[in-house]
């Protein structure tokens, strides 16, 4: 029977082939169009390729959700692997560095194990369920901000946003009260430079389970607190969420962005 350490070491051993082959793929790819400010290229496909055969060799049975259109049922006990195999898409085509793989494993519902890895940087976020959080193996833990005007927010939009979407009032109303507010672009890393300290909250109505599956859990094992917007236990079916490091400033984050 495997353990929670067989889950992390394939989980990582899988981020970190899906990492090289984007390496490869850099540079040398054709760009497509997905949508409007939304690029996908070849590199997308191979890295979800590679991998899935790392986590499906090792688990046959579990089941399988990508991004790049590939969903496989489980078999065994409602093991899933969730993989995003590259977040960050439109900073990968344009040389940035803040891109990643994100790689997590539920169980029914609950976050079991899960890796985020940026290639470039080449640094290693992950956690396991009542493991901790951690960087290259060093432990993690969140910032202790409680107060919103010290705080460095990041928040992520949708591909296209227009004059007058939430996403654009709620931008405007964080940034006249917090520190700073930085848009990075890559789900996956800022939830994993909140859990690092770098980042002290990070909100988003638009991600999917596949950009924030690891993340999610990489924030909570460092001691971060995650939310759906109503407050409620987030649910990955529904990935609109409000994160930070400490309960005080998650509470100022969310009244601001769903006054009662």
């Amino acid at each position: 029977m495997p353990t929670i350490d067989d889950y992390q070491r394939i989980c990582e051993q899988a981020a970190r082939a899906g990492g090289e082959v984007l390496l490869d793929w850099a540079g040398r790819f054709a760009v497509r169009e997905k949508g409007p400010a939304d690029l996908v290229t070849e590199a997308d496909v191979a890295a979800q390729d590679a991998i899935r055969d790392v986590l499906l060799g090792a688990f046959p049975k579990h089941g399988f959700l990508a991004e790049e259109n590939l969903s496989l049922p489980s078999q065994e006990d409602g093991y899933r692997w969730i993989v995003d195999p590259l977040d960050g898409t439109t900073n990968y085509v344009h040389g940035l560095p803040q891109f990643a793989v994100s790689i997590a494993l539920e169980q029914n519902g609950w976050l079991k194990t899960g890796v985020v890895y940026n290639p470039v940087t080449d640094e290693c976020f992950s956690a396991a369920e009542g493991r901790g959080a951690h960087l290259n193996g060093q432990a993690l833990r969140v910032s202790q901000v409680a107060e919103l005007s010290q705080a460095l927010v990041a928040a992520s939009f949708p591909a296209k946003v227009r004059r007058g979407d939430p996403e654009i009032e709620d931008f405007l109303a964080v940034m006249l009260e917090c520190q700073a507010l930085r848009r990075m672009g890559s789900s996956a890393l800022n939830l994993c430079y909140l859990a690092a300290g770098r980042f002290d909250a990070y909100w988003s109505r638009s991600t999917k389970a596949w950009d924030i599956a690891a993340g999610v859990l990489i924030v909570r094992e460092a001691g971060g607190v995650v939310s759906g917007f109503d407050g409620r236990e987030l649910d990955l079916a529904d990935p609109r969420f409000i994160a930070a490091g400490t309960a005080p400033l998650h509470a100022q984050l969310s009244q601001m962005l769903c006054p009662s």
